[in-house]
């Protein structure tokens, strides 16, 4: 416990004096998100093609450790990148740059699940790197783990990590601009 409070001191004295309204904006910009991915299994936002580019490369990038890892690294990639991207916030330190990339790791855990949703179905449209045949990763992957049947519930599963993620990353950056927007002597 002293710990989280000694961690929750450390970002509020990052926060003292720092603009606020843009980042404001800025999660006002992604509750939308949030409420968009709600209605919306298959909603992509602007983060859609960065998350599209990174899981296609993923494949190219672990190509080399065989089948079932490449089909994998295609996820893997997608939800490493914002978790490298957290860790490199934290050590500059920029808080509230962490929030962002928890935001994206949530859009990217909301792809996940829809693709993972579609496993037996099969219905989402695909693309490739490089031509070929065009293979359903999960399909392939949760057939192999003799995990199939559980498409859905496994989907369900992520868009409840998903959900999670998002609105507690907008309601650490929401507590950020509370801080930055306090008066200074009341921040001490």
């Amino acid at each position: 416990m002293v710990d989280l409070r000694r961690r929750a001191e450390v970002v509020a004295a990052w926060c003292r004096g720092r603009f606020w309204p843009a980042r404001a904006l800025l999660l006002i910009w992604f509750a939308v998100i949030g409420v968009r991915h709600l209605g919306d299994p298959c909603y992509t936002s602007l983060f859609g093609a960065l998350n599209l580019a990174i899981h296609e490369a993923g494949h190219l990038v672990f190509r080399f450790a065989g089948e079932f890892i490449m089909m994998a690294g295609g996820t893997i990639l997608q939800l490493a990148a914002p978790l490298a991207s957290a860790v490199m916030f934290l050590r500059m330190p920029d808080y509230f740059a962490v929030c962002v990339t928890g935001v994206w790791l949530s859009t990217n855990l909301y792809n996940v699940a829809t693709y993972v949703g579609d496993a037996r179905a099969q219905a989402l449209p695909l693309v490739t790197v490089g031509g070929g045949d065009v293979m359903h990763d999960w399909h392939y992957l949760l057939s192999r783990m003799h995990l199939l049947a559980w498409d859905t519930t496994l989907a369900a599963l992520l868009r409840i990590l998903a959900f999670g993620i998002l609105w507690g990353s907008i309601a650490a950056g929401v507590w950020m601009c509370w801080l930055m927007a306090r008066p200074r002597s009341t921040n001490a």
